[in-house]
C-alpha cells in the first residue's frame, strides 16, 4: 500500500481517519478466490465482523463471495449491499428472536446454532412464521489455535459451539424439528493463527467426525472451517497478502470431503486487514525522563486492538524525513492502557506530523466508540482521493 502517493490529500483531511486502498482490497478478494477455485464446490464468505465499511462490502459483492454475520445488523448491511441472501451465513451464541426472524425472513443460507436451545427458538420462530430455516451445527473441536486468549473459540473452555460428544445429538434434535433442515457442520476455531498445523489438525478432527456421520447414517451436505488465517503485522508493506494458496491447499490435501459436500471458508482480516490503515496526527512531542511520547489525536476510541489484546501495528511518520528516535505513540483517551505502541523507532516527530497505523482494516472502525465523548473517525477509500 503506497500511502506517499496521498500524502498531500491526507494533509486536507481531518484526522483521525481510516483510509482503504480499495484497489488492494479487489485484488486481494480475487487472489482468494482464485486460490479457493482449487477446491471444487467451495466458496469464501467474507466475515463482516471484520470491516463493514458499505463500499468495501460492493466489492464483496462484485467478487461473488459470500457473507458471514454474527448479527442482525450485519446481515442488513449485507442485504443493503446487494449480497445475495443464499450467501449469507449467521453465526454467534446469543441470537436475539428479532435478529432470527429477520434471517428467517429472508431466506438466509443457514443459522450456525450452538446450543441446544438456540435449535428450539429458531423452529418456534419458523414455525410461527411458516417457514423452514437451514442450520448447520457449530462443534467445538477443542483444538488450540495458538493464538492470543481473547481470540481463541475452539476450546472447551470458550463459550462457542456444541462439544464432539454431543454432535449426534443435536443433530437428531436438528433433524426432528418441524420446521428445520439440517445443512452440516461448522466450525471455528480461532483468529490471527499463523501456525498451519492448527488448520491442518482441524481437518483431521473433521475426518474422524465425519465417519462418525457416516456411521450414524447422516448425510451432511456442508462443511464450514470457519477463518482464522492470520496476516503479516510485523512487514504490512512487504507483504500485503497472506498465502492464501497454502491456507486452502492444507485443507485440499487433509479434508477429507464426501461426493457432493460444499467447503465453505469464513475469512475476515485475512482479506482486509493489509488494505486499512489509521492516519493520525501529532499533537505534540512531549520528554519525561528518558522517554519520549508522540502524543496522537487518535486513541483507542478509533483503533482498541493494542487496549484490548496488545496488539502490534506496525507505525510510520508520514511526514518525518529526519533521524531515527525512540518513541511512545500515546493518545489522548484519560486512561493509561491508550497506548499504540512503545519504544519503537520513528522518523523524528514534530507537531502536526501525520502518523500512520498500519494493518487497520480489520477490527478498526467497528470496534470504535465514543468514549470521552469524541467523535467516530471518518472512512476514506481510494476513490475518494483522486
Amino acid at each position: 500500500m503506497d500511502l506517499t502517493t496521498y500524502r498531500d490529500k491526507f494533509e486536507q483531511l481531518e484526522t483521525p481517519f481510516y483510509y482503504y486502498d480499495t484497489q488492494l482490497f479487489k485484488q486481494t478478494l480475487e487472489e482468494a478466490n482464485r486460490c479457493a477455485a482449487e477446491i471444487p464446490s467451495s466458496m469464501v464468505h467474507f466475515a463482516i465482523k471484520a470491516n463493514a465499511n458499505s463500499t468495501l462490502l460492493q466489492y464483496v459483492k462484485n467478487a461473488g463471495m459470500g457473507a458471514d454475520c454474527v448479527s442482525g445488523g450485519e446481515i442488513q448491511r449485507c442485504i443493503d449491499a446487494g449480497i445475495p441472501a443464499n450467501k449469507i451465513m449467521f453465526a454467534g451464541v446469543g441470537k436475539t428472536d428479532k435478529e432470527i426472524r429477520l434471517g428467517i425472513e429472508n431466506d438466509i443460507l443457514c443459522f450456525n446454532v450452538e446450543s441446544l436451545p438456540e435449535i428450539d427458538i429458531i423452529n418456534d420462530l419458523a414455525k410461527e412464521m411458516h417457514k423452514k430455516a437451514r442450520v448447520a451445527v457449530r462443534i467445538n473441536p477443542n483444538i488450540d489455535a495458538h493464538t492470543h486468549k481473547f481470540i481463541t473459540t475452539g476450546l472447551e473452555e470458550n463459550k462457542f459451539g456444541i462439544s464432539m460428544e454431543d454432535m449426534i445429538a443435536a443433530i437428531h434434535h436438528v433433524q426432528q424439528a418441524d420446521c428445520l433442515e439440517y445443512y452440516g457442520l461448522h466450525f471455528h476455531i480461532g483468529s490471527q493463527i499463523l501456525n498451519f498445523n492448527s488448520f491442518k489438525m482441524l481437518s483431521c478432527c473433521i475426518n474422524k467426525l465425519q465417519k462418525k456421520l457416516d456411521a450414524a447414517g447422516i448425510k451432511t451436505m456442508s462443511i464450514n472451517v470457519g477463518g482464522g488465517l492470520g496476516i503479516d503485522y510485523d512487514h504490512p508493506q512487504e507483504h500485503d497478502m497472506p498465502d492464501f494458496k497454502a491456507y486452502f491447499d492444507t485443507f485440499k490435501r487433509h479434508l477429507e470431503l464426501r461426493p457432493g459436500q460444499t467447503l465453505h471458508f469464513e475469512l475476515g482480516r485475512a482479506l482486509c486487514a493489509q488494505c486499512g490503515a489509521l492516519i493520525t496526527r501529532t499533537v505534540l512531542v512531549k520528554k519525561s525522563g528518558t522517554k519520549q511520547f508522540a502524543i496522537v489525536d487518535a486513541g483507542f476510541t478509533d483503533l482498541i486492538r493494542p487496549a484490548l489484546y496488545q496488539a502490534h501495528h506496525k507505525i510510520i511518520n508520514l511526514s518525518g524525513t529526519g533521524k531515527r528516535q525512540k518513541y511512545d505513540v500515546v493518545g489522548p483517551i484519560c486512561e493509561s492502557s491508550d497506548v499504540f505502541d512503545k519504544d519503537i523507532h520513528l522518523s523524528t516527530v514534530q507537531r502536526g506530523d501525520l502518523i500512520v497505523i498500519l494493518s487497520a482494516g480489520a477490527y478498526g472502525f467497528v470496534m470504535a466508540s465514543q468514549y470521552n465523548c469524541r467523535h467516530l473517525p471518518e472512512e476514506y477509500g481510494t476513490e475518494n482521493l483522486k
